[in-house]
């Protein structure tokens, strides 16, 4: 009975509308779980038949996008300190680590910060602010948004896969899964951050 009202839930109208809800929100809070949730939906999808997979990475990367585009659009509006929040000692570091990673090229920047806590709202707010081509910056994060959605469902799918059990084992334990590899991402994280700031300053 647990498992069949577990499936019941995962597979019904308003799981895809939620998971929208939670990655687009996970743009502005990382807080907001939304890699959790397509990693979640993936392993139901493989482990209960329903939702299926592809629409699956169609809302995850639709949504991701769509919360990318918004800050993108919020840094070229109001800039990187113009609220309070943005100058928060927290928010000011991932900005200037943005800063530095766009000098480096975007495309290499926006694939890989979507796996990074603060580094996703950091670093669309500065390329929105500085004043990056729209239209090359759109092509891009669709780009980086499907590969991201491809990557979480994929996760939740192949532990679905190997686990005997539905849904009741393959959801819970391909939540831990992304939670662990979000902990191993954020220690990777603050490690290079650390590394930056002790660079020295170039004459």
């Amino acid at each position: 009975m647990p498992s069949d009202i577990l499936s019941d839930l995962l597979a019904g109208p308003w799981a895809l509308v939620l998971m929208s809800i939670l990655v687009f929100g996970d743009a502005f809070l990382v807080v907001i779980p939304g890699e959790i949730a397509v990693t979640a939906l993936g392993a139901a999808s493989v482990s209960s038949g329903s939702p299926p997979l592809w629409g699956v990475i169609v809302c995850a990367s639709a949504s991701a996008a769509a919360g990318d585009i918004a800050c993108f659009v919020l840094g070229r509006l109001v800039g990187t300190d113009r609220w309070r929040w943005m100058r928060t000692p927290r928010v000011q570091s991932a900005l200037t680590w943005a800063r530095r990673r766009l000098d480096g090229g975007l495309a290499t920047v926006l694939f890989t910060a979507r796996f990074i806590p603060f580094a996703r709202l950091a670093i669309n707010l500065v390329a929105g602010a500085s004043r990056v081509s729209a239209p090359r910056y759109l092509a891009l994060v669709v780009a980086a948004a499907t590969g991201w959605a491809l990557y979480q469902a994929s996760v939740g799918a192949a532990i679905a896969a190997i686990l005997p059990g539905g849904p009741l084992v393959a959801v819970p334990v391909s939540v831990v899964v992304a939670i662990g590899f979000g902990l191993v991402i954020d220690h990777i994280t603050r490690r290079m951050r650390r590394g930056l700031a002790e660079e020295p300053p170039v004459p």
